[in-house]
């Protein structure tokens, strides 16, 4: 006779995935309040004996060496679009397990959609499943798109033992899942979209790409803090976590990896939303400081490395007297406590009189800097603009700040030159220590070193 099991209930938090045995009113580990969801929980009888207590059994599995293990040589498959390969670390990876966040309306089913419509191009066999839309709403953003006609398949279903028995019936190279949260499991008692709901496909969706060799990619949805909604296990189940951003004016959209077991976790690709779809963006820095103003102070461009790109951003600063007794700051693309940092360091080791001045630090373009390296060029920009002294066009700040003042070196400064000397700059103003090893990279440029931001204030004049 089959074991009887039973059914217990267990409180998610809705927003983290966190599990407590209890409902509780703010979540221990997001600190949300009411998110709480009580979830069912089916366990079979006797799953707590211990292993002393169950019958003996000799697995029929041995461990290997790691010297006897063959690695696949099989290439990874071409996404069709360079940006989202380079996030990928090369191409897609066979067998894994692939999943795509961002906020509603960012573009997430349009690239994949892409992606998917390039890759069959290129005689891959692609199946595109969508439990969010019907096959008419999908074939009005394919004629958006501009594909009419192809061997991709296409499916609106979110039942997982359908798609579960088409995948193995089919076996596609690729498939997409629109979106995991729509998708449902007949032996799970709870609604589409719940926590174990989400933990239960993702989980049956790993053991199939596995198993069949598929690349899949899961879509899923957001928290209002921009973490992956569902369950926190999600993310240690697939292979690889991809965030779909958009910048502070909705110009530009950001792929950003924070997870990939098959690559580095530091690459972005770059689109742009257009009328016909995501277009990449294969030069960001030209486009960043296409608009610069000219002849005007408080304007310096820095050069910034995501992975192992460089990117050139303009760093704006804008100093004034204050009007009220409190001195006002505000950051936009930097961190403010960073920005605060600064300015003290300004003031005790540069002599600058700050504390009575408001001071406002953008970056343009949108864009949001944590690498230290443009430090310097936050320095830069508010002494351009306490003076109001303009910092010449051709002239690129980079560099990392310390507490005492001093300008410490940062990575890959010749990748950084390379990408300035490019784009016509001709006057670098750098760490002391990165310039003699920069002299091959430089050619005609200038390289002025500094050791300390005082020399920052002589050097601008």
């Amino acid at each position: 006779m089959p074991k009887q099991s039973n059914r217990n209930t267990v409180y998610f938090c809705t927003e983290c995935g966190f599990e407590s045995k209890k409902w509780l009113g703010q979540c221990p580990a997001c600190h949300s309040w009411n998110s709480f969801s009580e979830e069912p929980v089916v366990k079979a009888a006797g799953s707590k004996a211990s292993s002393k207590d169950r019958p003996g059994r000799v697995s029929s599995k041995k461990p290997v060496r790691l010297k006897d293990i063959e690695a696949s040589g099989e290439e990874r498959m071409d996404t069709g679009s360079a940006e989202f390969s380079r996030v990928l670390g090369g191409g897609i990876v066979p067998g894994s397990l692939i999943l795509i966040a961002g906020d509603p309306g960012i573009g997430k089913s349009t690239l994949l959609l892409q992606t998917a419509v390039r890759t069959a191009e290129l005689g891959r066999r692609v199946l595109y499943i969508s439990g969010e839309e019907s096959l008419s709403q999908i074939k009005l953003r394919a004629d958006r798109i501009g594909y009419t006609d192809g061997s991709l398949g296409f499916l609106s279903e979110t039942d997982l033992s359908e798609v579960e028995s088409l995948l193995h019936k089919e076996k596609p190279d690729i498939c997409i899942i629109d979106s995991v949260q729509t998708m449902y499991s007949e032996d799970v008692g709870s609604v589409p979209g719940s926590v174990t709901q989400v933990r239960e496909c993702a989980q049956r969706m790993m053991m199939l790409a596995k198993e069949e060799n598929i690349a899949i990619f899961l879509v899923g949805h957001v928290t209002k803090e921009g973490t992956v909604a569902g369950p926190r296990v999600l993310e240690h189940i697939v292979d690889a976590v991809l965030y779909f951003e958009s910048g502070d004016n909705g110009a530009f959209r950001i792929l950003r990896s924070a997870k990939n077991r098959f690559g580095s976790t530091n690459e972005i690709g770059v689109f742009e939303m257009r009328h016909d779809g995501l277009a990449e963006v294969l030069n960001p820095s030209e486009l960043m400081i296409s608009d610069r103003p000219e002849h005007a102070s408080g304007a310096v461009v820095t050069c910034l490395l995501e992975g192992t790109r460089p990117i050139l951003a303009e760093v704006q600063g804008l100093v004034c007297e204050t009007a009220f007794g409190m001195a006002r700051r505000q950051a936009s693309g930097i961190d403010y406590n960073r920005l605060n940092l600064l300015l003290a360091v300004m003031e005790k080791r540069g002599g600058l009189p700050l504390g009575r001045c408001d001071a406002y630090v953008n970056v343009a373009g949108g864009m949001r800097v944590s690498e230290p390296a443009v430090d310097l060029a936050v320095v830069a920009a508010i002494l351009s603009s306490l003076k109001d002294a303009e910092v010449p066009d051709d002239t690129i700040v980079f560099g990392e700040v310390g507490l005492s003042g001093e300008v410490r070196a940062v990575r890959q400064a010749e990748e950084r030159i390379k990408e300035a000397r490019k784009l016509g700059f001709r006057r670098v103003i750098m760490p002391r220590y990165n310039v003699s090893r920069c002299r091959d990279e430089a050619g005609d440029m200038e390289l002025i070193g500094i050791r300390y931001i005082r020399e920052l204030i002589t050097v601008l004049g």
